[in-house]
């Protein structure tokens, strides 16, 4: 699933561990092993965490730190489960090289031939293979947000939703172009999967790797499983533990394993089992990224796409000149990372409820440096590098040729000036790397204060132009890892007219509310799409995409990894005096053109026969009275302060109660014609 960046703070809980099978509790590997479990609980955010290592089909060492759930004595244990998110696309991954072995499929044949129901309004779609939806250079914009993302609860019309909105997509790219991380591409393999197989996807996973690895933990949201075997999330807006995550797109980020699960399919990832030949293990591990369009060349990064996995060049373990693999998944409230090492068939598996795919990814590489070195693989684990202060050099004139406008597909555009061989840079990297001052150091390279950063302007054989960025970032009492990648590309300012310009302006800080999400969706919950868009009128664009008049706007982006990911155009138009919004496969509707909630003692609302939920503005007699709602049969509503924060869920909290805050908003969310009964006191 979407990577999500923010690293929170570790709330203050009892810390428990536990660590098993062949290394002694005192040994050097478990000592490191549960010190960097500990920094994960104490102060990357992570409620509790699971880990185990494997070497050559054999349980090295299997432990755990943190809790069960904040408010109980329940530890966990190596069969605790957790959702692994994307890491669930190694799974669909490996699915689709099984049929490969079987002779069922070619992963160099259009996919409509295997899918005949795909399409796309662009005619490009034909040429997309099942390669270029392993390696994410399909062209595909992304992600088909809609209904996916659930609280304890299935979206059973996941696959059609995903096919109805790519039939009315266009590509952002020619297939096979570059490859920048796409979830909808591992949606279509699911289908492909279900397609060639004949039977349901959760049941091929079941069938083929479930039932022949003894996976007793491992499951998908279809599955009947008892659902208090998942460790409870949390996020900072809710004191008590949260419903199920629970993800539709299965094949993209839906399934739910153990560390010690985990690890079982790495054994089928390095072609050790006779579930999947060598030849497509080793497959799996070609570095595709170079296929097209990329920010590097035989260097190690935490980006460097095989078929399914993140990085087939993982550092540091470049550096022992060994190949590592590593695939990182991220839900809402679940974070996952595995990496294997092929050559010597290694693999880790890190689990866990908060945090990041990032810094699990770090307890996984300092686990497997431990290892190779007690094992004499390697004689010592090389130390984090030690950068300087950068010195300033004369820059040439030539350099100024790439001020101008730079824009992604999830950021604000920026305006790049330098000045005296100067680049004052915004945070990038969704905050890794915060703003600051980069200088000119010469050969076309800018280095920030503390040396750890350099960017550069890289014109690629597509005429376009990339802010290109390489860093090592530094995770205290967790280790170093090093990110190459384009932070954006240059656009050309697009003049607006005054009739377009004001259209647009009067949009600049407006709120727009999700209207066709299910009563049980995340996205009523968490800020998973900004309810405000990033407008710069004065250059004409939308984030990545591109004004072209009054009521729409096109991507423009085209930029390889990650910060060219779930491109979408806007549409807005109007209806009864308010305005909607049509981006992704979901429809929004501008908060301020919504009425004010009655503020009389008894009152009810209706959703709409189009099934759009309602949504009202908090104010007058109505703030700081308290609501409540007779809900219908698996209908939601749920209550916002000011500042957009859900402050009463009711999917969450399963209360029908609330306090309205000032200046906040309510919505009611259900099928058509539902009713909600309201009373205000």
């Amino acid at each position: 699933m979407k990577i999500i960046f923010s690293v929170l703070l570790a709330s203050s809980i009892m810390l428990t561990s536990s660590t098993a099978f062949a290394q002694e509790l005192n040994s050097p590997l478990h000592k490191k092993a549960d010190e960097i479990a500990n920094t994960l609980v104490t102060q990357y955010g992570e409620t509790s965490v699971q880990y185990a290592l494997m070497d050559n089909g054999k349980i090295i060492l299997s432990g755990n730190k943190g809790v069960y759930a904040k408010d109980s004595s329940r530890p966990v244990t190596k069969d605790t489960m957790y959702g692994v998110g994307s890491v669930s696309k190694m799974y669909a991954a490996a699915a689709v090289m099984m049929l490969v072995d079987r002779g069922k499929l070619n992963l160099d044949e259009p996919y409509v031939k295997y899918v005949a129901d795909f399409k796309m309004a662009d005619e490009r779609y034909k040429q997309i293979t099942p390669r270029m939806l392993l390696n994410h250079s399909s062209g595909i914009n992304g992600t088909s947000y809609g209904n996916t993302f659930l609280f304890d609860d299935i979206n059973p019309d996941l696959q059609e939703d995903v096919l109805a909105s790519l039939r009315t997509q266009t590509l952002k790219a020619n297939p096979g172009e570059f490859s920048v991380y796409t979830n909808d591409g591992f949606t279509l393999l699911e289908i492909l999967v279900a397609r060639l197989s004949g039977m349901s996807y959760s049941e091929f996973i079941a069938k083929n790797l479930s039932e022949p690895l003894g996976l007793q933990h491992t499951k998908t949201p279809m599955d009947e499983f008892d659902r208090t075997d998942l460790a409870r999330a949390y996020l900072p807006n809710y004191e008590g533990a949260l419903p199920t995550d629970t993800i539709s797109a299965v094949g993209t980020g839906g399934i739910y394993s153990t560390a010690e699960d985990m690890l079982k399919v790495e054994e089928v990832l390095m072609g050790t089992t006779d579930l999947l030949s060598e030849k497509s293990a080793k497959a799996m591990l070609n570095p595709e990224y170079k296929n097209g369009i990329w920010p590097s060349d035989g260097e190690e990064n935490f980006f460097a796409y095989g078929l399914g996995w993140d990085s087939v060049k993982l550092s540091p373990f470049g550096e022992y000149n060994i190949q590592a693999a590593f695939k990182g998944g991220d839900s809402v409230l679940f974070k996952a990372a595995m990496i294997v090492l092929p050559q010597y068939n290694i693999s880790v598996a890190v689990a866990s409820s908060g945090g990041s795919s990032i810094v699990n990814s770090m307890l996984g590489t300092g686990i497997l440096q431990e290892y190779l070195k007690e094992k004499g693989i390697i004689k010592e684990i090389k130390p984090d590098k030690i950068f300087t202060p950068p010195v300033k050099v004369q820059m040439p004139d030539s350099m100024n040729q790439y001020n101008g406008v730079y824009a992604a597909a999830s950021d604000s555009p920026k305006e790049i000036e330098i000045k005296d061989g100067e680049i004052d840079m915004p945070l990038i990297f969704g905050g890794f790397i915060p703003a600051q001052k980069y200088v000119y150091v010469g050969d076309g390279y800018f280095k920030s204060a503390d040396g750890t950063v350099t960017l550069s302007f890289d014109k690629q054989i597509n005429g376009i132009t990339y802010i290109k960025a390489s860093a090592y970032l530094n995770f205290p009492g967790l280790g170093q890892s090093l990110f190459t990648f384009y932070d954006s590309q240059k656009v050309e300012p697009v003049h607006l007219d005054k009739a377009v310009s004001d259209a647009w302006s009067e949009r600049v800080g407006q709120d727009y509310l999700p209207l066709t999400e299910r009563p049980s969706s995340e996205v009523l919950f968490v800020p998973l799409i900004p309810s405000k868009l990033w407008i710069d009128v004065n250059n004409g664009y939308v984030a990545g995409s591109k004004i072209i008049d009054q009521n729409h706007a096109i991507n423009a982006v085209q930029i390889p990894v990650s910060s060219g990911r779930d491109t979408t155009n806007l549409k807005f138009y109007k209806e009864n005096n308010a305005e909607y919004l049509q981006m992704y496969n979901m429809s929004f509707i501008k908060k301020a053109d919504t009425p004010s909630i009655y503020s009389g003692e008894a009152s009810s609302t209706v959703i709409q026969a189009n099934g759009f939920a309602r949504w009202y503005q908090i104010s007058g007699e109505a703030a700081n009275k308290t609501i409540t709602v007779k809900l219908p049969p698996n209908a939601s509503f749920a209550v916002y302060d000011e500042n957009n924060t859900c402050v009463s869920f009711s999917t969450v909290n399963g209360q029908n109660t609330s306090k309205l805050p000032v200046n906040g908003y309510i919505g009611f969310f259900g099928k058509a014609s539902d009713v909600f009964l309201i009373t205000l006191k």
